[in-house]
């Protein structure tokens, strides 16, 4: 069934606030803020590195992450910055690491208590979703019986302040990589205030793609195998995920690294998926070669007209980083987004 254009026009459009200019060493915020504002973007994501990162220069020294207090003092700034740029804050992330650790063990405790603090943050910032991204802590050191419940817990911690719970499938993820992974996570999760951060990249680089292959594709399956399964992915994602779910859609493609990186996790026991994340992520049309349009399509065909949100990390084809316009990168993230929804109705884009 073909998508309504005009009704994909209606979308609302984001821009994460740690994903503009160079991925290890972004330009200050408020520079990334105008840009956002200025090239058509109604809100961000915001970032927990960019609040600590503020808050060094606006409090005049480090913030501790776990000091509240000022954390919450450097957020209700930031909101008031956003707010002179008419920029909305649409979600707060990445809340990494909090299910599954086993009951009593110190995992646990960090977890809830950074939960609350982070839960004090949206307060502050005005935000009322909180992103998760599915653990990538290794298997060994989880009660995977944990997982659900401790995602009900945080569900109500939310739900007391009105606040959502966006869960996401990071491809390298120990537990839940797939989209069909959290999907069956929040069924069971059950609370009406959890719903899926869906990702281009997430999605096609976890089932379709592979840094670590000459090819940059999942091998050991025929081509036509793949491409199939994976459209076939995609098709159950489009058929059987709710619209009303999907609480947002982000955005980005991938460069083909240009040479395969190891299997192994990184000394700081980041997976490989996780350190091509990291770098090679550019807007679509830009250079990737991941199948963003047949992602986002499927996304579309569930009813979705929620948030698209641009979250790329573009450190150039070789992921050494490079200097780029902030105003007019984000203006063509804007134009990379008009391109998008065009294909995805299968229109051509004039843009």
């Amino acid at each position: 069934m073909a998508l309504d254009y005009e009704s994909l026009q209606t979308i609302p459009i984001s821009y994460a606030s740690c994903s503009l200019g160079s991925p290890s060493n972004p330009p200050p915020l408020l520079d990334r803020l105008h840009a956002i504002s200025a090239a058509g973007f109604s809100a961000i994501e915001l970032s927990f590195p960019d609040i600590l990162a503020f808050g060094s220069s606006h409090l005049g020294h480090d913030v501790d992450p776990k000091n509240y207090d000022e954390l919450c003092t450097v957020a209700a700034e930031i909101k008031r910055e956003c707010q002179k740029r008419k920029l909305g804050i649409m979600m707060l992330q990445p809340f990494a690491n909090f299910e599954g650790w086993p009951e009593g063990s110190d995992g646990r405790k960090d977890a809830f208590e950074r939960a609350k603090g982070w839960i004090r943050i949206m307060q502050a910032s005005g935000t009322d979703m909180l992103q998760v991204g599915s653990t990538d802590t290794p298997l060994e050191n989880l009660d995977k019986a944990r997982i659900v419940p401790d995602l009900q817990e945080l569900a109500d911690l939310l739900k007391e302040h009105g606040f959502r719970l966006a869960y996401e499938n990071w491809c390298w993820s120990s537990h839940a990589p797939d989209w069909k992974d959290v999907w069956n996570i929040v069924n069971e999760v059950d609370k009406p205030n959890v719903g899926l951060c869906l990702d281009t990249f997430q999605t096609a680089g976890g089932e379709w793609a592979d840094p670590t292959t000459s090819s940059g594709l999942l091998e050991g399956v025929l081509k036509e195998d793949l491409e199939n399964r994976f459209h076939q992915s995609l098709d159950d994602l489009g058929n059987k995920v709710s619209g009303d779910k999907i609480y947002l859609l982000q955005i980005s493609d991938a460069y083909k690294v240009p040479s395969p990186l190891s299997t192994q996790a990184d000394d700081a026991g980041l997976r490989p998926r996780g350190r091509w994340s990291h770098d090679f992520r550019p807007l679509p049309f830009n250079g990737g070669y991941l199948p963003v349009v047949d992602v986002a399509r499927a996304v579309l065909k569930t009813g979705f007209r929620g948030w698209f949100s641009y979250e790329v990390f573009d450190g150039g084809p070789e992921g050494k980083g490079k200097n780029v316009d902030l105003v007019a990168y984000a203006q063509a993230a804007n134009k990379a987004q008009q391109r998008l929804i065009a294909e995805c109705a299968g229109k051509k884009s004039e843009v």
